[in-house]
């Protein structure tokens, strides 16, 4: 099949990344496939590229995605990356596609969700009256407080250390400029972001937090963000205090809501725990695939 591709570039940009795009087209110039490459471009992640590539059911095992697979790698390499992901359901087309490329599976995604209409309102309230001595929460939306903005950016470093077998996701550096414009790209986005984040009642220093994004009408499924401890603040509980906190904000919140969702690598046993100790049931999974490139 005689195929098209029609680069694009993502006018929306991220304070911490861009995208470029590609639009395949067939003889009779209907679309039959896309690619989207993130370029990251802050300083610890700045050799990494994440591709998406999608290729219309009717069209694929015709060459579509493997075009567009040339021209994002030949992208990222003029680009000067050196390490291309992508994501790919366990047993699916998109699984044994990179596969047969090259990329190899790094990290294995366990995807689950909590139906509100599930939910155990009243374990739900015990499991948050059970609080750790010596903290407290305390809980936003949108962007942080700015009494708290120092802390809770020095507070995501809890997530460096997140079990993530062999993925290369360089080291992300977080600071008050950071959190602020996530927050913000959110709500351009029209989602609303809570979080709720656990307190050091000593000092009143942010030691770790959850965060769950919305949809602007409050309908539908909501997904979780991250989720951290700080290291020296572990052992105590506090992951599932403060996500406990969060269901039960958003149901009582958002009673048009349906779900919440979660996703967490395979080996993040500690997690798990929490996600399935709150009634979280899995729903799929999904494989994390690299790939080294050549210099060009």
């Amino acid at each position: 099949m005689s195929i098209r591709l029609t680069a694009l570039t993502d006018p929306e940009r991220t304070a911490g990344s861009h995208r470029l795009a590609w639009l395949a087209t067939g003889p009779t110039g209907a679309p039959v496939g896309s690619a989207f490459l993130r370029l990251f471009t802050t300083g610890g992640q700045d050799h990494l590229a994440e591709l998406e590539i999608e290729v219309h059911p009717a069209e694929r095992r015709t060459g579509v995605g493997s075009e567009l697979l040339v021209a994002a790698l030949a992208a990222a390499r003029a680009d000067g990356r050196r390490r291309v992901t992508a994501q790919a359901g366990t047993d699916t087309p998109g699984d044994g596609f990179l596969a047969a490329r090259g990329f190899r599976p790094v990290l294995t995604l366990t995807f689950a969700r909590l139906g509100c209409a599930d939910v155990d309102r009243a374990a739900l309230a015990e499991a948050v009256r059970q609080q750790p001595p010596g903290y407290r929460l305390v809980s936003w939306d949108g962007t942080v407080p700015e009494h708290l903005a120092a802390t809770f950016a020095a507070s995501r470093r809890a997530m460096d250390d997140m079990p993530m077998d062999e993925a290369d996701h360089g080291v992300v550096v977080w600071d008050v400029d950071r959190v602020r414009a996530v927050a913000e790209a959110v709500e351009r986005r029209g989602e609303l972001l809570h979080t709720v984040a656990a307190v050091d009642a000593s000092d009143g220093a942010v030691v770790g937090f959850t965060e769950l994004v919305v949809p602007g009408d409050g309908r539908g499924d909501a997904q979780h963000y991250g989720t951290g401890v700080l290291p020296e603040h572990r052992g105590h509980g506090l992951a599932r205090w403060m996500k406990a906190e969060s269901v039960r904000r958003a149901v009582e919140r958002h009673p048009g809501l349906e779900g919440l969702l979660t996703d967490t690598a395979e080996g993040n046993r500690w997690m798990r725990a929490v996600n399935d100790g709150l009634g979280y049931l899995p729903t799929h999974r999904t494989r994390l695939y690299q790939l080294d490139l050549r210099a060009p």
